[in-house]
């Protein structure tokens, strides 16, 4: 046909510009020569890759001789620490900050988690507030359970803490024992949300039990200092509460929470100035709650 013609019409003419410019001589290759441009392509590949590997052993052995020596700096800081003793002032203190969010490097050592880790809808994201000093806790709650055939409820955002970690990444823990109250400036959606603290404990299979107490919020542009004795603080696991209920060990305290689940679908947000605990000597409670004797006296 006329076009199939014209096609290589066209073809002929750009073979003919590209010899007269001379790279189809630059690229032709006699016989033999793929062979050896291919195992000249593999060598050079094989020689970037061991200059490689070189230079990452070299920083790995550096990074590490630096942790190390870091580590090494943190353990010292810690035994002078323990042998010097707590200071008059931190005695004395009626109340310690534990956390102050002033900007984006304050968001470090928190961790966010929803039911998308079980299949659920629900989205929430950590970032700083407009004011750009608070922390802003926002998202999506949804409780439309997954298409699984098992979960049969959803619906839940968490905030929480990452445990404290000493020199070799040894476990550490807050000691509250000084301190009767946790003391929070939120300014939040009305919404109620729950407070998770986790202590130490001493068997495994209680690594998943929380204390909890409720947080109203009251909705508004103005702040809500709250405060909340720790004798108020119920235990649970896996979200059922425990009969057998003890008070939190507060020399022990390894991370601090906040969860949203009050089934409520929609936007929310929480945002957070400051974490603390204070000595409020009016409160003498010891624990709120009954504490059963597992062998009672007969």
């Amino acid at each position: 046909p006329a076009s199939f013609l014209l096609q290589m019409a066209a073809w002929l003419r750009a073979g003919a510009g590209a010899l007269r410019a001379g790279s189809w001589s630059r690229c032709y290759r006699g016989p033999g020569a793929g062979a050896g441009a291919e195992a000249g392509a593999a060598a050079g590949v094989q020689a970037a890759e061991q200059q490689q590997q070189q230079r990452r052993g070299r920083w790995d052995v550096r990074a590490g001789v630096e942790s190390v020596q870091r580590h090494w700096q943190l353990l010292r800081a810690e035994v002078a620490a323990r042998i010097r003793g707590p200071g008059e002032q931190e005695l004395r203190a009626q109340s310690r900050v534990l956390w102050h969010f002033q900007g984006a490097h304050s968001l470090q050592g928190w961790a966010v988690s929803s039911d998308r880790d079980i299949g659920g809808r629900s989205s929430v994201r950590l970032g700083v507030a407009d004011n750009g000093s608070s922390a802003l806790l926002s998202g999506r709650l949804n409780t439309e359970p997954p298409r699984d055939g098992l979960t049969r409820y959803s619906g839940y955002c968490t905030l929480r803490s990452s445990p404290p970690q000493g020199p070799f990444n040894l476990k550490r823990f807050y000691d509250l024992s000084n301190f009767n109250t946790l003391y929070l400036r939120v300014r939040g959606d009305g919404r109620p949300w729950m407070v998770n603290i986790s202590s130490g404990m001493y068997f495994t299979h209680h690594k998943k039990d929380l204390y909890n107490y409720f947080m109203f919020t009251r909705g508004g542009p103005y702040w809500q200092d709250v405060k909340i004795p720790f004798s108020k603080f119920f235990l649970s696991s896996q979200g059922r509460i425990q009969d057998n209920q003890h008070p939190i060990w507060l020399d022990k305290v390894s991370t601090i929470g906040f969860t949203l689940g009050d089934k409520v679908n929609g936007p929310f947000q929480l945002e957070i100035d400051f974490i603390a605990v204070c000595n409020d000597r009016a409160h003498t409670e010891e624990f709120a709650y009954e504490k059963y004797k597992r062998n009672p006296d007969v």
